[in-house]
């Protein structure tokens, strides 16, 4: 793996960049109380952190046997959701320094994530960041989601540089192993305690264990220009 400066950045959205997963656990716990499920928790949401919304809801429906269709439920959640992050979607302060820091420095920069394109364009439009990162990739737009590589590979190729000159900022084992398998370096921002340990969290080049509470942007900064 390519251990120069970094030609380009791409960020997860949801726990990495805005802190979104309260309202995805809400929107999927509505949903799941529309069709008869009426005990689903902020835990087993925790499970489905760092996964596309589509594989999300095609494991609930089969867990749960939901009659309905995954696209109807995907329908359902996407615009619970998008109620819900239309009101408010906090950036975590010290991902928007970093943001800023970079596109400042002309850095090539992308999104890349498992939430639907609407949900992203949405999100990004209401945090003040939209103008800073133009690029982005949905999981509806590749073939599969985290932990396979197509939504870095796919941002790697809309920014016209080549997968080893990119670092990557995620908040999920799934997405680091991602961006692993992509052959990109990653700073990895657990979002759910206790998951710093995980296997797939090994790969990272830079892991801030205690998560956004211990994110550092010029820290990062650093390791991204000069890795």
């Amino acid at each position: 793996m390519d251990s120069s400066p970094a030609t380009a950045v791409i960020f997860d959205l949801d726990g990495t960049l805005v802190d979104s997963e309260p309202h995805y656990y809400e929107a999927g716990r509505r949903v799941l109380a529309a069709h008869g499920i009426a005990d689903f928790t902020w835990r087993d949401h925790t499970r489905f952190i760092g996964i596309s919304t589509r594989q999300t809801m095609e494991t609930l429906r089969d867990e749960h046997r939901i009659a309905a269709s995954v696209e109807q439920l995907l329908v359902e959640k996407n615009r619970s959701y998008l109620e819900l992050a239309g009101r408010s979607t906090p950036v975590f302060p010290a991902m928007r320094d970093l943001v800023e820091r970079l596109h400042a420095d002309a850095y090539p920069l992308a999104v890349a994530s498992g939430s639907s394109r609407a949900a992203i364009d949405a999100v990004l439009a209401g945090s003040g960041l939209g103008a800073l990162l133009p690029v982005r990739v949905s999981a509806e737009e590749v073939a599969e989601g985290k932990p396979e590589p197509d939504v870095f590979l796919e941002a790697a190729r809309r920014l016209g540089v080549e997968p080893g000159g990119c670092v990557v900022l995620e908040d999920a084992p799934p997405g680091a192993e991602a961006a692993h398998r992509a052959g990109m370096r990653c700073v990895a921002v657990p979002y759910v305690r206790g998951t710093e340990g995980e296997a797939w969290f090994a790969s990272a080049g830079l892991l801030f264990a205690g998560g956004q509470d211990e994110f550092d942007a010029e820290r990062a900064y650093r390791w991204i220009t000069a890795s």
